[in-house]
């Protein structure tokens, strides 16, 4: 019998039982602490890095629900381009008719995967998807209005990344990078009763069970990374991390870092980078730019819910060497 979804939530909840005895207990020396000004800038940060991601990853997971019971592994297969080459590019720009957030985009690339997709096709929408989209681009022009070469500079590296990364993976992944492979997808509908994944019945019900699902699946890991995300901001002062970036290269390494840790929705993430325009050069605010919707911690945790470690792990230090190296390349060019 199928868990229904609300109780898949329920040992995530069971700990706030004791939450309320132990405030009852606590020494008014730890009662002060709760009001201490890090904790409510945690709390702050935290809340809105969730409420930022969370209509993103609901479009997800609703897309994701509408992929799986409405669209059929044959139609996937036949709309995909046989060569590499095209493959990618056809990926890469993919985006621009299904603008996705980077928090929407992992539920919908892995049901694309299970639905047929390549592996090398899924990972440069997913790389590509959330900067080469029209919300993101007006997004960018506005936050740079004096400085279109950022505009420039952040669209060419993306494309440039994730049809390098999609090519990587064609030519080096010959396995399933996805931790759940269509056979076991189709295995386990058969074995829960059902017909195969494309025959399931297509009802409104179906629709938002399966998203309640996947919600779940990727909630917890959304909750995880936006508080670990808020930690940081809030214990670890903003002196002390702009004090690291006083080299020419130690810039990069910062606006990577600080792209990292922040883990901003790709829609607003230029408005950020723009308060950095008088401190940093055109090739470190690309670098924050472009790493940022690749690679974050929210995002590098959701990634491990749906890949493989090893993938993961593999994906990541690419894109970060790819991200450093390009965005020195970018500054040679357009950093004037």
């Amino acid at each position: 019998m199928k868990i229904p979804a609300l109780f898949k939530w329920l040992p995530f909840f069971l700990p706030l039982l004791f939450l309320f005895p132990a405030l009852m207990t606590m020494p008014r020396s730890g009662l002060a602490l709760l009001g201490s000004t890090e904790v409510q800038q945690l709390k702050t940060v935290f809340i809105g890095i969730f409420l930022e991601a969370l209509p993103f990853v609901l479009l997800g997971v609703l897309i994701s629900s509408l992929l799986q019971i409405f669209v059929k592994e044959e139609w996937v297969r036949r709309l995909m381009p046989k060569h590499p080459v095209p493959g990618v590019l056809f990926a890469s720009l993919l985006g621009m008719i299904l603008p996705v957030c980077e928090c929407g985009m992992i539920p919908v690339v892995r049901r694309l995967m299970l639905k047929g997709m390549p592996a090398y096709v899924g990972i440069t929408f997913l790389l590509s998807g959330p900067i080469l989209n029209p919300v993101v681009l007006a997004a960018t022009m506005m936050a740079f209005r004096s400085h279109p070469e950022i505009t420039i500079g952040r669209m060419g590296l993306a494309f440039m990344i994730a049809v390098t990364i999609g090519l990587l993976v064609f030519a080096f992944v010959k396995n399933n990078p996805l931790k759940r492979s269509f056979q076991d997808f189709t295995a386990g509908s058969e074995a829960a009763g059902s017909r195969p994944s494309h025959a399931h019945s297509k009802t409104w019900r179906s629709l938002f069970v399966h998203a309640g699902d996947e919600m779940v699946d990727m909630g917890k890991y959304l909750v995880l990374g936006a508080f670990v995300t808020a930690c940081i901001q809030a214990f670890i002062p903003r002196e002390e991390l702009l004090s690291l970036a006083n080299g020419p290269l130690s810039s990069y390494l910062f606006m990577m870092g600080l792209a990292f840790v922040l883990s901003l929705c790709s829609t607003s993430d230029a408005f950020v980078a723009s308060a950095f325009t008088h401190t940093f050069t055109v090739g470190p605010l690309v670098s924050f730019l472009v790493l940022g919707p690749m690679l974050d911690f929210k995002t590098l945790l959701m990634l491990s819910a749906a890949f493989k470690t090893k993938f993961v792990i593999g994906l990541s230090i690419v894109i970060v060497m790819l991200v450093f190296v390009g965005s020195l390349i970018v500054n040679i060019f357009l950093g004037g």
